[in-house]
């Protein structure tokens, strides 16, 4: 006797052959999960569970609490300098002030406790898609020159956050750089935290 499927992946075949047929183009809204529920005659669990595979999957884009929708092919960039600036636009972004953690005092140079600035950008690719995420911080006024750079790539997964600004579900694999800028006379001027998917970044560090 032929094993059936669970509802779940049935919804999650149909929205495939929609998207493969070309009926469902990239970029195209996907109705909601009631409309698709209704249509196909599933749970809205069921309707849930096959978006939430797909978009780990890299087949949907956006998130369950607005609206899903088709995924573009990403674009797949290599990382060789992580202190060059960013060439494109910046979406959303964020400032604000903290303590230094352990982590950030080591990188920094300064005592567990001590009050630094930050500040998040959200890095967009010239099509005005999420690229990356940059959350850097530093002590007083921030310096506007520095003499060198140093990065070490880690790997990483996406907290709750993460994957909110990136359109991307929690846990998916990133590269981590953690990189320092440094005075000319090897202060710590300012440390961040670089963010990138693995499904659109390569990392070839010198």
């Amino acid at each position: 006797m032929p094993r059936v499927a669970p509802p779940y992946q049935r919804v999650a075949a149909e929205i495939r052959r929609r998207i493969a047929s070309g009926e469902w183009p990239p970029g195209r809204q996907l109705p909601s999960r009631a409309k698709l529920a209704a249509e196909l005659g599933e749970t809205d669990a069921a309707v849930r569970l096959a978006m939430t595979l797909l978009r780990r999957r890299g087949e949907l884009e956006g998130t369950q609490r607005t609206r899903l929708f088709v995924a573009h092919p990403p674009a797949v960039r290599t990382l060789l300098d992580p202190d060059r600036d960013w060439p494109y636009p910046t979406g959303d972004g964020a400032t604000g002030s903290s303590r230094a953690d352990v982590d950030l005092a080591a990188r920094l140079r300064v005592p567990v406790g001590t009050r630094l600035r930050w500040r998040r950008d959200e890095c967009l690719d010239p099509d005005s898609r999420p690229s990356h995420l940059v959350t850097t911080w530093w002590t007083g006024e921030r310096a506007r020159t520095w003499q060198q750079c140093s990065a070490e790539a880690q790997l990483h997964q996406l907290t709750a956050a993460e994957g909110d600004q990136l359109g991307l579900p929690h846990g998916v694999p990133a590269w981590l750089i953690q990189r320092t800028r440094y005075s000319s006379t090897g202060r710590p001027v300012e440390t961040a935290d670089m963010v990138l998917p693995t499904d659109r970044w390569r990392i070839r560090l010198k």
